[in-house]
């Protein structure tokens, strides 16, 4: 009888972890289900420095494409891995919904950031990506195609992992 019990308790644990699973792969398909995918909308703006930043620059390599917002909490926590990924890693981060340049540039300075970032005040290159929720994270393969898109926190060896993915 014991016996039993053991093997119903141990069912159960099973049972609880899949439905976590799958309450987690639903979550993560609603959020990204409108996200831009296939071939990256081309763009080029000047980043908050003044230099003009065109995504087609990153023809030839895989590059991680952030896009994020100064009020935003989950993107300030994640921000220390997408610096770690961007020591040895094409990163071009867009600020979205941020303030002026002025202000993102003073984030920027303040946070240590020294990739590249859009000031996309307006929201307009955001809406070009499909993002609505922040922070947002795009990994593009040589080529220009997604390969991964994520949105909220993601750690430094996920976003590693994906980056290798799309070196492939």
């Amino acid at each position: 009888m014991m016996k039993r019990v053991g093997q119903w308790r141990h069912w159960e644990s099973v049972r609880g972890l899949l439905l976590v699973l799958v309450v987690f792969i639903a979550v993560r398909a609603f959020q990204t289900r409108d996200l831009a995918s296939g071939v990256a909308p081309q763009f080029s703006a000047y980043d908050v420095n003044g230099k003009m930043v065109a995504l087609s620059d990153y023809r030839g390599r895989p590059v991680v494409l952030h896009f994020w917002a100064t009020w935003c909490g989950v993107c300030r926590a994640v921000e220390h891995n997408i610096k770690a990924v961007a020591s040895n890693t094409p990163v071009v981060t867009v600020a979205s919904l941020s303030g002026t340049t002025h202000e993102v540039r003073s984030y920027a300075h303040d946070h240590g950031v020294s990739f590249p970032i859009v000031d996309d005040a307006s929201g307009a290159l955001a809406k070009r990506f499909a993002v609505s929720a922040f922070p947002t994270t795009f990994v593009i393969d040589s080529d220009g195609t997604i390969r991964h898109a994520e949105v909220g926190y993601t750690t430094e060896l996920g976003l590693r992992v994906r980056m290798w993915f799309a070196a492939l």
